[in-house]
């Protein structure tokens, strides 16, 4: 299977690219239907005890940090609701206090209970399977967490401090989930890292890999392309829209059934464009940094530079606001994609769960 992958990932004309995207289209429709999945992160925290050169959260960086009390995070879900969304992904930097005073089951069960969103997944630092198994008893039904890079000495050149250099340590996590009763899985690369050919084939293997291993779980898969973002890094080798395309085609001709997910990473206009390719789920009107929907968290700003916590009363009296992990391309509101998935590609958006709402109605 990941030989035939490879082989789709070859330079091919432009009617050969136009046929590989005619078969992916064909098996979207088939598999899912007419409808787009919605979500919308929701940034807990931009601290972290990482030192990644390419994220904006990286430790050393000198950026203004906050982790949103829960009362501030349920205000965040509350807003996300008021815009219609019923799934929503707590995202936060890798740091241990989230894992060891409770704080992510509270706000699981927070956002589930006191802002109805009933759909909650988490993209957070790697636990143990024991770690998990209160966070899927809160509610957390999904995880998603990016290997980065494949390629273990890259891997090891960008990953300079924290427990996040254990390469083998991450790329387990998704069974450790698996094997704590998470039903939906995330994985992906951040491409821009190193060649993006390598790089997709490393990647099929792992989804290959998790359908053997992972088959009563959903799999889904992220493509997103580096991003500015603090600490200036410049990707060496970039992947190009063409090459998008032809990547998330091959994935859905090779994964028929898999989710394939586009984030607001893209521009609109290439968005709009691989909309009907094969992406299956969607962000939308997002915010990178914690308490960017309604400004909640601003007074527990501080500064963090070489790892050593400041205090900023100057920002706060200015109405700063906790720097994101990457910058968006694509700023167009809820609403607005909602409309052009309905106009443009008379498409449904579905705001919830599925797979809830299928087995609700069996």
């Amino acid at each position: 299977m990941v030989r035939a992958f490879r082989g789709l990932l070859e330079p091919c004309s432009n009617g050969e690219l136009e046929t590989l995207a005619a078969r992916s289209r064909a098996l979207t429709h088939k598999h899912f239907g007419r409808v787009m999945r919605l979500f919308a992160p929701l940034y807990l925290s931009n601290e972290c005890i990482n030192n990644c050169k390419y994220c904006g959260f990286s430790r050393d960086n000198p950026i203004l940090r906050v982790t949103l009390p829960v009362a501030q995070v349920v205000r965040e879900a509350r807003h996300l609701h008021e815009e219609g969304f019923r799934n929503v992904l707590l995202v936060a930097g890798e740091h241990p206090k989230f894992v060891s005073n409770g704080y992510l089951e509270e706000c699981v069960r927070a956002v589930r209970e006191q802002a109805g969103v009933p759909a909650v997944s988490l993209e957070v630092g790697p636990m143990e399977t024991e770690e998990y198994r209160p966070l899927v008893e809160a509610g957390a039904e999904g995880l998603v967490v990016y290997q980065e890079t494949y390629q273990r000495d890259v891997y090891a050149e960008l990953h300079t401090a924290g427990p996040k250099r254990d390469f083998d340590w991450r790329m387990d996590c998704p069974e450790r989930a698996y094997a704590a009763g998470f039903r939906r899985l995330g994985v992906g690369a951040l491409f821009g890292l190193c060649d993006w050919r390598a790089e997709a084939v490393a990647l099929a293997a792992h989804v290959d890999h998790l359908l053997r291993h992972c088959w009563k779980a959903h799999v889904t898969v992220s493509l997103p392309r580096l991003r500015p973002a603090a600490g200036g890094f410049e990707p060496g080798f970039p992947l190009g829209d063409r090459e998008l395309v032809q990547l998330l085609c091959a994935l859905r001709v090779t994964f028929p059934q898999i989710g394939l997910v586009l984030s607001t990473r893209e521009a609109p206009a290439l968005r709009d464009a691989l909309i009907p390719l094969g992406v299956t789920t969607m962000s939308a009107g997002s915010h990178t940094e914690p308490g960017g929907y309604t400004g909640a968290g601003r007074d527990d700003l501080h500064l963090t530079v070489k790892g050593k916590r400041c205090e900023t009363d100057a920002a706060r009296a200015t109405g700063a606001q906790a720097e994101g992990q990457f910058d968006i391309a694509d700023a167009r509101s809820p609403r607005e994609v909602a409309e052009t998935l309905r106009t443009r590609h008379g498409l449904e958006p579905v705001w919830k769960d599925w797979d809830e709402a299928l087995a609700g109605g069996v």
